[in-house]
């Protein structure tokens, strides 16, 4: 597999580039952000997604989607990471939508997602760190079960319209489609670092019916590793955006500010440490791009989106760490958008398992 784009993923590229930096540019965040925006992100930018046909890009053609793949999903996830646009494009069109494939709740739910009238999202963890445990119950009720437990770091889960919850059943483990208003349910969202805003799910016996679940019953797994595969490799995507975004702005900075009467860009030990940081950003966008090339080959990716993931995380840190330090005391104000990509890489590099989470997951599938 070539890890590099063709012709048709290189129109993609520079189309997502055009829209994302004239409608959702840096400055979009901040305005949210500035006016204590409740929902997190902008409703007529997401039907703006929709019209453009970005919603459907992994939705199947008989589905009505472009039934396009990760790598293309990527492609305008990177671009999202590039200027930090808050969106749920991650949660609904990537994760969620993987999670549904070749599912019954396939029918109901990707309609609304393609017109932008749904946004879903993934209530999946339950503690502070990304683990796969699952405490929630699930309990036969009926024709339904009933869910009684709680979640946490659920982004958008304050507005979402579709929830997506993993929970334990009689045999195994159950992927429920849980519409927003089900009664019993309540949602209290908290800022985050990146000024996002995710929500702590409280289920105290909501009622699902028998269509609620995703696939079948006790077999969640498979679905949660759709959405899990889809999600992490997405996130990395987006990582690259963001860590490739500081990056360009650290290098332009390199070139602009002067002392000793010539550019900063001019000294050795910044140079080499600019370098150093560009390598490790392209060996990390190579390792997206596998798992991205992996999944869409329906091979399998487990470790490939564990390495795309684990990597991502440390070279956009090193991104925006760099891009901080040697923007020097400016780096450290409000009002330069430096500091915007650390908060945001901080939150991505958490979703779905950090570099730890993941170097330790490929250390005991190798035997240690």
């Amino acid at each position: 597999m070539p890890l590099y784009l063709n012709d048709d993923q290189t129109m993609l590229r520079d189309t997502a580039k055009d829209f994302v930096a004239s409608e959702a540019p840096v400055a979009h965040m901040r305005a949210l952000r500035d006016a204590d925006d409740a929902t997190g992100f902008s409703r007529p930018l997401w039907k703006q997604f929709a019209e453009m046909g970005f919603t459907g890009i992994l939705i199947p053609e008989g589905e009505g989607g472009l039934g396009l793949g990760h790598v293309e999903a990527g492609i305008l996830l990177e671009e999202i990471g590039r200027n930090l646009t808050p969106s749920p494009f991650l949660a609904t069109a990537v994760a969620a939508v993987e999670a549904l494939k070749g599912t019954a709740a396939a029918a109901i739910w990707y309609p609304s997602i393609l017109s932008g009238e749904t946004v879903a999202a993934l209530a999946i963890d339950e503690g502070a760190k990304h683990n796969g445990k699952i405490a929630m119950q699930a309990q036969r009720s009926g024709n339904g079960f009933r869910l009684t437990g709680a979640k946490q770091f659920v982004t958008h889960g304050h507005v979402a319209d579709l929830l997506l919850v993993a929970a334990k059943t009689e045999n195994g483990t159950t992927l429920f489609a849980v519409p927003s208003d089900a009664s019993g349910l309540s949602a209290t969202p908290e800022r985050l670092a990146d000024s996002g805003i995710a929500a702590r799910l409280q289920f105290d016996g909501v009622e699902v019916d028998a269509d609620a679940v995703i696939g079948e019953v006790d077999q969640g797994d498979g679905p949660l590793a759709r959405l899990l595969a889809a999600g992490r490799t997405g996130a990395s995507a987006e990582m690259v955006g963001v860590g490739g975004g500081a990056m360009d702005m650290t290098v332009a900075y390199l070139r602009e500010r002067k002392q000793f009467g010539v550019a900063i860009g001019s000294f050795q030990a910044l140079q080499h440490r600019a370098a150093h940081l560009y390598s490790e950003m392209e060996v990390a966008r190579a390792a997206v791009l596998k798992a991205q090339q992996l999944l869409d080959a329906g091979q399998d990716a487990t470790e490939a989106v564990a390495v795309a993931k684990a990597m991502t995380g440390l070279a956009t840190t090193l991104a925006v760490q760099e891009g901080v330090q040697m923007h020097g005391g400016i780096g450290m104000t409000d009002e330069y958008d430096i500091g915007f990509f650390m908060k945001r890489a901080r939150v991505l590099a958490e979703m779905f398992g950090d570099s730890n989470f993941h170097a330790n997951a490929l250390a005991e599938a190798a035997g240690y």
